[in-house]
């Protein structure tokens, strides 16, 4: 690396450090991602960071998509848009060669969902006759139920349930707060396990003023990782076959809603979606599902003429 890209890479990252206050992590990736480039100028003798041409940034991108996901492009490409940037914002570089660049798209992927069948075979499957069976049947139906994200789910604190009205405040991303339905057994089942399962719970911690809604078997507050151990422990017990993530009730929620016909502006305000096309998502799945469904049922008879 030479003298004047070791200046500018160590410009950049303290500005990073420093100003914008990013996380050693964050820092290091960006390192990372620059060093590969200048890795790359260096073995190709382009020169220095700012006397790349527009052209060269096209061949520097080749190079990465014989090696690399489109993800990781996008993310290295990113890396260094931002890093030009600020050197253009400080008057130090006279373009951003990558500012035009196309980038590999994304392949969308669509969200894995459960059939309704298979929910109920595995809320059936789940053993309330203790606390923690009490405890964990709520969980899931809050995820299907009310299409909670895992960490909306292990942050509920006991002032963010109203039962009688059947709803609970839910702080969502970016803290933006929405107001989630429950149904008709979801309301009973939390008033069980208010009562029952939750302050056996909390009696095994010295902390008897936690006010989270879920907690360990320990008596601590559940996290995201101990929903996802509840899971694959549920599966277990039950033989199941599914493959699923507890992300996957949520998905299955908005598909299971969609099926039924709700409208995609009413899915979007109950998972707290910022943008309609992130909901839409599952309007694809509900089609499949619906075809799927209909290949299914169809008579496959033999036609007479």
């Amino acid at each position: 690396m030479s003298p004047k890209n070791k200046k500018y890479l160590d410009d950049f990252l303290s500005y990073l450090r420093n100003e914008r206050r990013y996380s050693d992590n964050t820092v290091l990736a960006y390192r990372t991602d620059i060093e590969h480039y200048i890795s790359f100028l260096d073995k190709e003798e382009f020169g220095d960071l700012d006397e790349v041409s527009h052209k060269v940034a096209e061949f520097y991108l080749g190079e990465l998509r014989d090696t690399y996901t489109p993800k990781s492009i996008q993310r290295k490409i990113s890396s260094l848009k931002t890093m030009y940037n600020y050197f253009l914002e400080n008057k130090e570089m006279d373009m951003n060669p990558f500012i035009a660049v196309t980038l590999p798209k994304l392949e969308k992927r669509l969200p894995k969902f459960i059939y309704e069948d298979e929910i109920k075979e595995f809320f059936d499957s789940i053993d309330v006759t203790s606390e923690r069976g009490k405890r964990d049947k709520l969980i899931f139906l809050l995820l299907y139920g009310s299409g909670l994200r895992v960490s909306e789910l292990t942050d509920l604190k006991l002032r963010d349930v109203n039962l009688p009205d059947r709803v609970i405040s839910v702080h969502g991303k970016g803290s933006k707060d929405r107001l989630v339905p429950m149904n008709k057994e979801t309301q009973k089942e939390f008033e069980t396990y208010l009562t029952i399962a939750r302050p056996v719970l909390l009696s095994k911690n010295d902390n008897l003023d936690n006010d989270h809604v879920f907690l360990n078997f320990k008596g601590s507050t559940l996290t995201p990782r101990g929903v996802r151990d509840i899971l694959e422990r549920l599966i277990r017990e039950s033989s199941s076959t599914l493959r699923v993530s507890p992300h996957t009730f949520r998905h299955s929620f908005a598909t299971h809603l969609l099926n039924n016909g709700m409208d995609v502006r009413m899915v979007q305000e109950l998972l707290g979606h910022s943008n309609l096309s992130t909901t839409q998502i599952y309007t694809k799945i509900s089609k499949e599902s619906l075809m799927k469904e209909y290949e299914k049922a169809f008579p496959k008879g033999e036609k007479n003429d």
